[in-house]
């Protein structure tokens, strides 16, 4: 007689967990909050345990700034980004520059050099149309400048109160020349780490305007297209084994990301990151660390190290890299982290951050 027919509970099933996705982040937020969009830990299990359970794909996992494609025998990159930056204008640039060399700046992270852009605008109901127009010449001034052109595009408008004036979100293509494989997973041991210039102006002027902050002298946006350094780069070698532009998040979290793609160690020296005095004292006041303020027109370069030298030499030849700097390198050591020298010959570990510093920066 079973044990089920002689009153006995019988043995629960084992669970087979082999199909289970997480459907949420594994932090206990039952609704999203700022720090999802932050670009640090928060953003990555959004996106690890939400979005690449449900859209699934070995391209997407890769989870680079922008996708490679094979299409008719060429290489394409591929790339989509949002802008819901306040203030719409700020010292050094406009959410207009921001919706093209945001998308620029991620295809030429893969080597690429944008050919075409689209362009969405979702449209608060009640903004001023004077204001919609300013924007829309500001990023077709900046399309003609980063050498693109906006082929294509959509409006919606929302509600008053369902929006906060203007939002944009473009994407791009653009095509990978042959021998260039750029992508996080190629950082090795012995890379020299080179970031092309000063850190934080981005994010701090932001902050300085939305806040009314004055810190004695006007702190301007780095906001630039890139293309045409990444260019210069490439012309040393095609052997760049890693670019990032250290947006959301900052250099921190692009090193962060590296690390954790590769599977290798960073180390840099503090001293030698290059943060403006005006980024400095601000931050000071503010009680921030530079290293995970945004930047809109930096990157940061893992290069080998038979080529780190004239690669450094062309990054400051050209106007985008002149301050550009090594800042330190990666090693076999404690895979997936980064560590920093600082100036007192301690070592402290540069983590990911949960959230964001600075919310709706870019």
């Amino acid at each position: 007689m079973s044990d089920t027919l002689s009153g006995a509970p019988a043995p629960a099933a084992a669970p087979d967990f082999g199909g289970w996705t997480c459907p949420l982040p594994l932090r206990d937020h039952p609704r999203v909050v700022m720090g999802h969009g932050g670009g640090g830990a928060l953003s990555a299990e959004l996106v690890e345990h939400l979005f690449l359970p449900a859209f699934g794909g070995g391209t997407l996992a890769a989870l680079g700034d922008c996708a490679v494609l094979s299409v008719g025998g060429s290489r394409l990159a591929f790339s989509t980004d949002s802008f819901v930056v306040r203030p719409l204008f700020f010292p050094g640039g406009s959410i207009g520059d921001l919706a093209v060399n945001g998308t620029v700046n991620d295809l030429a992270m893969s080597g690429a050099r944008a050919a075409y852009l689209s362009c969405g605008f979702i449209l608060e109901e009640g903004v001023e149309t004077e204001l919609v127009g300013r924007i829309a010449r500001a990023l077709g001034d900046a399309a003609r400048a980063a050498g693109t052109e906006v082929v294509t595009g959509d409006t919606k408008v929302v509600e008053a109160g369902h929006g906060d004036g203007v939002y944009i979100n473009t994407a791009g293509i653009g095509v990978v020349p042959p021998g260039v494989d750029i992508r996080p997973q190629r950082a090795e041991p012995g890379d020299v780490v080179i970031v092309s210039g000063e850190i934080g102006l981005h994010g701090v002027a932001i902050m300085s305007v939305r806040e009314g902050l004055e810190f004695g002298v006007e702190i301007e946006s780095d906001c630039a297209a890139l293309g045409t350094l990444v260019e210069a780069m490439l012309a040393v070698t095609p052997d760049l084994h890693v670019l990032r532009d250290p947006t959301r998040g900052g250099l921190a979290t692009a090193l962060n990301e590296i690390a954790g793609a590769a599977g290798v160690g960073v180390v840099i020296r503090e001293r030698a990151v290059p943060v403006p005095p005006q980024v400095a004292g601000a931050c000071a006041i503010l009680g921030l660390d530079p290293m995970y303020v945004a930047n809109e027109g930096k990157l940061v370069a893992f290069v080998p190290r038979a080529h780190a030298d004239a690669v450094l030499a062309a990054m400051r030849a050209h106007p985008l890299g002149a301050a550009a700097a090594v800042i330190g390198e990666c090693v076999p050591e404690h895979p997936g982290m980064v560590v920093a020298r600082t100036a007192f010959g301690g070592t402290r570990v540069v983590d990911l951050p949960l959230g964001e510093q600075l919310p709706r920066i870019c």
